[in-house]
């Protein structure tokens, strides 16, 4: 009875190569469903091992049962193999062993194996995480691309993949790395994907928080339909009265900002940092009330010299008496 149901789980597990018979293009997909049929009848090691020789005749009944075990698998698995390719591919197969036969079709398919690792390779390094998905359909997406590298004989070292996993994701998971790089952690990707998952809820959880309070703001604004006018320094006692509008042509005038004092010279001291008004030297005594004289008596001497210069100046007795004896 358990040997009648174990047949009936092979002949349905078979199926699965029957329907996709190998044709040269998909020969990774064909040898991948092979592995898994033959893990599951417990035959994929006639793959791995070769046969050896017969045991001689005296050898335990061990070993030559094995042998025997061996051998008949291989011819089993050898069947199977050519049951489920076309037949062009099995008229130069028909005469080749199992092991020997999976070895050929990986030499004969080796350039698309090659094309296919690179393609998968390319895929696992530039997948980027677009912002606002979810971080577990990317992992998910990742981890993909592993197990086919892995499918086809080359595994991702999982530091390396841990690595590109955490440079593919988004800006918002920046801290994420940044933590998770400090403290050194060693994590398998099951882990890393539970771990993403809890960050990915605790930001949504911060989020929610950031709009309500947005919206009590808004609220807020919204009531008293203006900025704050309350007291003390602020923004609102930054603003200016708009200047006003002249006479003529209505525009304001354009006030010109003072220069500052120490560009001032005085005219009595030739001093730069004060006006005139303002010099110390024309307080002092006498000096104001000094440069007032000098003034006043130069200025009688140019008057005396163009009156003697136009007129004779002994014939007017009037001007001989405005200006005294100065033209003598």
């Amino acid at each position: 009875m358990a040997s009648t149901v174990t047949s009936t789980n092979n002949l349905s597990l078979r199926s699965i190569l029957e329907k996709d018979k190998l044709t040269g293009s998909n020969f990774l997909d064909w040898e991948r469903n092979l592995m898994i049929v033959l893990r599951h009848e417990r035959k994929w090691y006639v793959l791995e091992e070769p046969l050896g020789e017969a045991p001689p005749a005296n050898a335990p009944a061990a070993a030559r049962n094995a042998h025997k075990k061996h051998s008949d698998d291989l011819l089993d698995v050898a069947c199977l193999m050519l049951a489920t390719m076309s037949p062009d591919l099995q008229a130069g197969l028909i005469n080749t062993n199992a092991y020997d036969m999976i070895r050929q079709l990986r030499d004969m398919f080796q350039t698309q194996a090659r094309t296919e690792r690179y393609d998968a390779t390319k895929a696992f390094n530039e997948c980027k995480m677009v912002k606002g998905t979810s971080v577990s359909d990317h992992v998910m997406k990742m981890k993909r691309h592993l197990d086919h590298l892995e499918r086809l004989g080359h595994p991702v070292p999982l530091q390396l993949a841990t690595d590109t996993i955490l440079n593919s994701l988004s800006e918002d998971y920046r801290p994420f790395v940044v933590n998770y790089n400090m403290n050194n952690m060693e994590k398998t990707i099951a882990e890393l994907h539970s771990m993403l998952k809890t960050a990915e809820l605790n930001m949504g959880n911060k989020n929610k928080t950031k709009d309500v309070l947005m919206v009590k703001d808004g609220g807020v604004k919204k009531k008293n339909g203006h900025a704050s006018t309350s007291k003390g320094k602020g923004p609102v006692q930054a603003i200016q009265s708009a200047p006003k509008k002249g006479k003529g042509k209505g525009k304001g005038k354009k006030v010109k900002p003072n220069k500052a004092r120490t560009e001032n010279r005085c005219f009595i001291c030739n001093e730069i940092g004060h006006w005139r008004q303002n010099c110390p030297k024309r307080h002092e005594a006498g000096s104001y009330d000094q440069l007032l004289n000098n003034s006043y008596k130069c200025c009688r001497l140019k008057v005396a010299q163009i009156f003697d210069r136009v007129a004779n100046i002994g014939r007017d007795p009037r001007l001989r008496l405005l200006l005294g004896n100065s033209h003598k």
